[in-house]
């Protein structure tokens, strides 16, 4: 890992080499200025799963009709899986005519309602159950299955914590090597990353006939990969 460390032992203006990187810091004497790179991995905590509900009627309010039945299987498979509704999201209906774009006069042939449903699940052993039956329901040409964590603060927190350790190891072992003690912390700034979080597409038909020609549901035995957060920390540390 890559650690940036800069000495000083006279009296500097800002260091340049750091200006495009770090935000400016107007160096002192007697102190040490580092910089370390730090991360903590922790496990999802969240499986998301979303789909996309669409039906096609010559009206409107047939595709309305066909919609509230799509949606009520969904509802179905939530309850068999010990779910309630309510954990699920549902974005607003959209009606959408379709037209004859061959008709120069652009004649509307059908109606479409569609909308999307985001399920947030905590008990990953649902997820192949409910992406499963979801596929069965025949409710959504595809569903996106991701991981995420919930709890980023505490996971940010541990990186900063990694970072900073590794700076001050750094600063203490400049400062024995130069025959100095190091000191107290005089300047620190903080970055935060975290990394692209797994998305995974599965076709909702296909994994139904997937089920037919294989038993196991096709997220059953696989572990979700972990999420990473990084920081970066910049410190200045007095020099004895």
């Amino acid at each position: 890992m890559l650690t940036r460390i800069l000495l000083v032992l006279t009296v500097l203006s800002t260091v340049a080499a750091f200006a495009q990187e770090h935000p400016a810091v107007t160096a002192q004497s007697n102190s040490v200025y580092v910089g370390a790179d730090g991360k903590f991995e922790a496990p999802p905590d969240t499986a998301v799963i979303q789909f996309h509900v669409s039906t096609q009627e010559d009206t409107s309010q047939a595709a309305f009709a066909a919609a509230s039945k799509d949606v009520e299987k969904v509802r179905q498979v939530l309850r068999a899986n010990g779910l309630d509704p309510k954990e699920a999201n549902i974005g607003f209906l959209s009606v959408q005519p379709m037209y004859d774009w061959k008709n120069p006069r652009q004649k509307v042939v059908g109606y479409r309602v569609s909308t999307d449903i985001t399920l947030k699940l905590k008990e990953f052993s649902k997820v192949a159950p409910v992406t499963q039956q979801l596929a069965d329901a025949n409710v959504s040409e595809t569903q996106t299955l991701s991981y995420s964590l919930e709890n980023m603060e505490d996971a940010k927190n541990k990186a900063v914590e990694d970072a900073y350790h590794r700076a001050h190891n750094s600063a203490e072992t400049l400062a024995r090597a130069s025959g100095r003690t190091l000191g107290d912390l005089s300047y620190a700034s903080v970055d935060t990353f975290e990394a692209a979080r797994p998305v995974i597409p599965r076709m909702a038909r296909s994994m139904a006939a997937m089920a037919n020609a294989a038993p196991p549901a096709p997220s059953e035995e696989f572990t979700p990969q972990t999420v990473t957060v990084t920081a970066h920390v910049n410190a200045l540390f007095n020099l004895k």
